[in-house]
């Protein structure tokens, strides 16, 4: 089997915040999402939400954007993603991938076109990741060799 055999193909995606997670949708076939909403609950309430998503759009895995600094370095919020990401893997029992998301939001602000700003955002965010999935597929892999061999 390849590996883009085992790829999971239907994804969910987040961009989380405080107050506000977007949520998308997508097929890695197409290597497209599209945006279904912003949850905008808190605490378990949240994840009661997330769930009811994930059970009516049964994604194989999820995606989180994790913000950093323009320059790549960690922040408060990073850490934030990180622990949403983990708790998703822990009361879902799905994959979770993590994508930088440095200017999802603030790009889809910029185009003004977008009255859901959150949902519009982990569309970019779960567009990333599978143009990073595919970069890596593509990505040469160094040849086998047998023990023993120079």
């Amino acid at each position: 089997m390849t590996a883009a055999a085992r790829a999971p193909q239907s994804l969910m995606a987040f961009d989380f915040g405080l107050r506000r997670t977007g949520v998308a949708t997508g097929q890695r076939l197409l290597g497209l999402a599209r945006p279904l909403t912003t949850v905008t609950a808190e605490g378990d309430a949240r994840f009661e939400r997330i769930a009811a998503l994930v059970r009516e759009w049964q994604p194989d895995a999820l995606v989180v954007g994790v913000p950093r600094h323009p320059d790549g370095a960690e922040h408060e919020n990073t850490q934030r993603a990180r622990r949403f990401a983990r708790q998703l893997h822990g009361r879902l029992r799905l994959p979770v991938y993590e994508v930088d998301e440095r200017y999802s939001t603030v790009e889809v602000r910029a185009s003004g076109l977008v009255r859901d700003v959150d949902a519009a955002a982990a569309a970019l965010i779960l567009e990333q990741y599978f143009r990073e999935a595919e970069a890596a597929e593509r990505a040469p892999t160094p040849p086998h060799t047998l023990e023993g061999a120079p």
